[in-house]
C-alpha cells in the first residue's frame, strides 16, 4: 500500500546511507543490514491506520445512507439518486434508510453509536445546526459529525397570490410599510428555514409581517390558492402554480438566480442582503480516517457529473452547491454560530 511503503522508505534509506558511509572504512555487514531493514518493515504497518490497511476491500458490504425524511418526497428522491450513483463510483452498494422526524436530525442522532468506518452515513440538512439552539439535542453538529462533502441545496422563494396588490418584492415591501403587520405569509413551521429566512429579510427591509405556521406544504398551498393568505414562503412546491399563473414568484433566496426561474430576481439583488440556500451534503460519525473521507468525498463529488443525478436535481429545482470536506467543516462552524444569533434575536423579539 502507498501509505505503508512511504512510511517504510525513509527508515530504509537512512539505514542504507549510514551503511554506505561506513563502507569506505569498514566492510559492509549484510546480515546486520537485513536485520535493520526487516525491523523497519515490521514497524511501518503500525504507522498506518487500520482502515488504510484494508482500503482495497472498501466497501466490503453495503453502505447505509440515512435520509432523514419520509419516502416519496423530493429529498428522498434526490438522496436515492446520489446513493445509486455513489455506489457505482465506489464499486459497491449504497442503501437508503429513511429515518424521518425531529426536523431532519434523526440521521445525525443515529450516527452517534455508529463506527467511523464509512458504512453509516447521513444527509446533513440545515436544521441540524439550528435545532440545538432551540431544544436539547443528543449531538453537537460540529464536534460529533465528520463533514464529508456538500452537494446541493433547496431553492427557497417568496410567492404571492396572483391577485395580490403587488407584483414585485419592492412593491410588497412598500405595501407592508404602509400596512405594518397586516401582510400575512404562510410557512412550514416555527423555526424552519422558510420561517427564519423571511423574518431575516423582513428585519433588513424594516417591515413587519404576520407569519402563519402550517403543518406542511399542502396546507400552505391550499391556503394561498384559496385566498386565505396573500404570501407564502417555501421551497419549490410553488413551482407548478407559478408556471400556471396561479401564483407569482416575487423573489428567490439563493446567492444566484435559479435557472428554472431566470427572470425572477433574488432577494439580495433586489436590495436586501439575505441569502438562504440551505445547503446539504453527506456526513459520517466523528473520528473517520482522512483517507476514507477522501474516498467517499471523491465518489459523491463524482455524482454531480452523473446525468441522472443532474436530471433529478433539475426536476426539483435544486442547484449544485459543492463544498470540499474542509470547506464543509468550516461552513458547519460558521452556520452553527449564525443560527444561534438568529434564534436568539427572534426569541428576544417574541417570534419564537
Amino acid at each position: 500500500m502507498t501509505t505503508s511503503s512511504s512510511a517504510k522508505r525513509p527508515a530504509v534509506s537512512g539505514l542504507c546511507a549510514s551503511s554506505s558511509s561506513s563502507s569506505s572504512s569498514a566492510p559492509a555487514q549484510p546480515g546486520r543490514r537485513r536485520l535493520l531493514v526487516g525491523a523497519a518493515a515490521l514497524a511501518a504497518p503500525a504507522l498506518v491506520s487500520p482502515w488504510a490497511r484494508a482500503q482495497d476491500k472498501f466497501p466490503a458490504r453495503p453502505i447505509t445512507l440515512i435520509a432523514p425524511w419520509p419516502t416519496g418526497g423530493s429529498s428522498d428522491a434526490v438522496m436515492r439518486a446520489f446513493a445509486e450513483s455513489a455506489g457505482r463510483a465506489l464499486g459497491g452498494t449504497v442503501l437508503i434508510e429513511n429515518k424521518p422526524g425531529a426536523g431532519g436530525t434523526m440521521g445525525a442522532a443515529a450516527m452517534l453509536q455508529a463506527k467511523p468506518d464509512g458504512y453509516t452515513l447521513t444527509q446533513l440538512p440545515l436544521g441540524i445546526y439550528r435545532l440545538p439552539h432551540m431544544q436539547k439535542m443528543s449531538f453537537d453538529p460540529v464536534k460529533d459529525i465528520t463533514h464529508i462533502v456538500c452537494l446541493t441545496g433547496y431553492t427557497f422563494g417568496l410567492a404571492a397570490a396572483a391577485d395580490a396588490p403587488y407584483k414585485t418584492l419592492k412593491e410588497m415591501v412598500a405595501y407592508a410599510k404602509a400596512n405594518p403587520g397586516k401582510v400575512q405569509y404562510g410557512h412550514t413551521g416555527t423555526g424552519t428555514t422558510p420561517h427564519l429566512a423571511i423574518e431575516e429579510f423582513a428585519a433588513k427591509a424594516g417591515i413587519q409581517l404576520s407569519d402563519i405556521p402550517y403543518k406542511g406544504s399542502a396546507e400552505i398551498l391550499q391556503a394561498i390558492l384559496g385566498g386565505h393568505i396573500p404570501l407564502m414562503s417555501g421551497t419549490t412546491e410553488f413551482a407548478p402554480h407559478v408556471k400556471s399563473g396561479k401564483l407569482r414568484l416575487l423573489a428567490t433566496l439563493g446567492r444566484e438566480r435559479n435557472k428554472a426561474f431566470a427572470d425572477v430576481p433574488t432577494v439580495k439583488e433586489s436590495g436586501w442582503d439575505t441569502v438562504t440556500e440551505s445547503p446539504f451534503g453527506i456526513g459520517g460519525p466523528k473520528g473517520m480516517d482522512p483517507a476514507l473521507v477522501k474516498l467517499l468525498h471523491d465518489a459523491f463529488r463524482k455524482t454531480l457529473e452523473d446525468p441522472k443525478v443532474v436530471e433529478t436535481l433539475d426536476k426539483f429545482y435544486m442547484p449544485t452547491i459543492y463544498m470540499s470536506a474542509a470547506d464543509y467543516s468550516a461552513y458547519a462552524e460558521r452556520t452553527f454560530a449564525a443560527e444561534k444569533a438568529t434564534i436568539d434575536r427572534l426569541k428576544a423579539a417574541g417570534k419564537i
